[in-house]
């Protein structure tokens, strides 16, 4: 049930933020969900993600070529590169904000208000006891 939510959830963001007229795929989620305002390096939006750097390189790439980030020099480290959102990249994620946001209402107008609160909360204390090694 959990994954079928997460997917069905996952691809009305994706749909919201396309629909407001910026072309990506599910799987760019994984940036966009991970990245820093001031920038993250690849390493860790993989880590934060749970992937392999290469397969994160993958979509990275993807959406440099979209023009959504570019990679720039890390100013504390001259070796490493860091992944950053273009003016683009931030209505992007300002999007897919707005859809959540939409999502939210919606499951307000479903479970009420109480129900979604719960719900939350039950979500919240789930994350909250995770020890994934990905995640801290």
């Amino acid at each position: 049930m959990l994954g079928r939510a997460y997917s069905l959830l996952g691809f009305r963001i994706v749909d919201g933020v396309v629909g407001a007229g910026f072309p990506q795929k599910p799987a760019h989620s994984a940036v966009f969900a991970q990245i820093d305002r001031a920038g993250s390096r690849l390493s860790q939006l993989a880590l934060g993600a749970n992937m392999t750097p290469q397969a994160m390189g993958e979509l990275v790439d993807e959406l440099e070529s979209l023009g959504y980030v570019v990679r720039r020099p890390d100013p504390h480290d001259r070796r490493a590169k860091l992944i950053v959102l273009t003016q683009k990249g931030e209505a992007c994620v300002e999007a897919g904000r707005i859809t959540i946001e939409g999502l939210e209402d919606e499951i307000t107008q479903r479970l009420g208000q109480r129900g979604h609160h719960q719900l939350q909360t039950m979500l919240g204390k789930l994350l909250e006891d995770d020890q994934s090694p990905t995640r801290h």
